[in-house]
This record gives structure tokens, sequence and C-alpha cells, in this order.
């Protein structure tokens, strides 16, 4: 019809194609892409910058966690757990940062490498020489202990879909990892939260001992913390592709 108007057409190259070449996809703007990560990793810096420097003293009067009547290797197993929680911390940070994946795919596997054993694995393994003689009562014991074990078994279970190059399986345990992971930045929320619910209850619920209204919102921060972490990792990995965008809810015909 173009041509039958005076208008020309598309010129066919040499293997005949009359069609422009498809455009390339666009990708997502750079500014799009940092919406997140850069709250991220200013949350995540700024909870390491408070907690972490009293601990690399290494001296038990400076630490935050009440050690005073703890076996003597609870301090040092402490202190262990927290720098191996602490490059656990930083390093899934970029892991779960699309185009820092997309971009650098050997620092990516390589940084997965220290998340791993730099990070979960030897601070997963401390927590449970910590966790069942800290001092947030049997309740807080408990759930600091399931989430080191939990915490363990999503860890090596990304690590080995990696090793076997399921890729979609290691994406999902790997998210669910860094959930647990970023559960001790969270419980410090969850502790505000509960803390303004329970205060003008102390005097009814708790007979006026702030102790053990402490020891109570302590137990169930711990628990909150991985277990609403966790809830919200599975929602969004129900709800998501593989790239991490919504799914289609369209049934097929």
């Amino acid at each position: 019809m173009a041509t039958t108007l005076g208008i020309p057409g598309p010129v066919p190259d040499e293997e005949g194609a009359g069609s422009p070449p498809p455009r390339p996809r666009a990708r997502p703007p750079r500014r799009r892409q940092l919406g997140w990560i850069i709250p991220l990793f200013i949350v995540m810096l700024a909870f390491v910058v408070y907690s972490v420097p009293p601990y690399l003293t290494f001296d038990p009067a400076q630490s935050r966690v009440e050690v005073s009547d703890s076996p003597p290797f609870f301090y040092p197993l402490l202190v262990a757990h927290i720098i191996f929680g602490t490059v656990a911390l930083l390093a899934g940070c970029f892991q779960v940062w699309p185009w820092f994946r997309r971009s650098y795919p050997k620092v990516h596997r390589w940084m997965g490498r220290a998340y791993f054993f730099g990070g979960v694995f030897p601070a997963g393994i401390t927590v449970l020489g910590v966790a069942p003689f800290g001092h947030t009562g049997l309740g807080g014991n408990a759930g600091n202990t399931m989430l080191g074990v939990m915490w363990l078994i999503t860890g090596f279970a990304g690590w080995r879909m990696a090793r076997q190059r399921r890729f979609p399986e290691h994406r999902r345990w790997m998210i669910r990892s860094f959930a647990l992971t970023t559960s001790i930045v969270v419980s410090r929320l969850w502790a505000v939260v509960l803390l303004t619910v329970q205060l003008p209850r102390v005097d009814t619920a708790y007979g006026g001992d702030e102790q053990a209204m402490i020891m109570a919102i302590g137990a169930a921060g711990v628990w909150l913390s991985w277990v609403v972490n966790l809830v919200i990792a599975e929602w969004w990995l129900e709800y998501t592709d593989h790239t991490g965008k919504p799914k289609s809810r369209r049934r097929p015909r």
C-alpha cells in the first residue's frame, strides 16, 4: 500500500528481509535498579558501624550482650559469631543485587563462597554454641538455636544448588538464607515495637517487674525476627518469577 501511494517502503536486504531489525531490549533505568539496594546498604552499614566495634576490642566489659555468669567459651564464640555474621551481612547485600550479579558474575561466585564459608557456615556453628547459654530466657534461647539451625540448612542448600548448577533453586534458597541473615537487624525493630506495646502494661501484665517485661520482649523479638522474615521471603518467591518480577496470573486457555 505504501508503494502504490508513492511512499517508498522498506528496502529488502540481500537476504530478502523487508522489515527493520528488531530493537534491542531496553534495560530498566539505573535509578530503578538502585531504588531498594541503596537503602539496604545504608541500613546494614549503619547497623554494623553501631554494633560491631565494641566486640573488636575483645573486652567482655564492652559487650552489648550480657556475658556475666556465662561459660568461659561464651564470649569468644560470641565475638566469632559477630565477625562471621558481619561478613554474611555485607556480602549478602551484594549477592541479592541483580545488577551486580549480572554485571560481575565471577565476583558474584567468589563473594557467594565468602558469604557461605566465611559468613553463614562459621556464624551458624558458633551461634549454636552461644544460643543455649544466652540471657533471653528459655524462649529466646530456643528461638536463637532454631535460627542457627535454619540458617545452616538454607545456606548449605543454596551452596549445593549452585554446585549442581540448579540456579533457579539456588536463588530461592539464597533468598531464604539472606532473610535469616538480616533477622539480627530486624530484631532491633521488633524490640522497639514490642516495647511500645508492652510498656503501658508493665504494672498489670508483669506486676511492675521491668526485667520480666524485657525478657519477654527479647524472647518474642527473637522468634518474630526470623519467622516473619521467612514468611515474607516465601511470599516473595511465590508471587515473583526467577527475575524478581511479578508472575503472570493468566490461566492458559
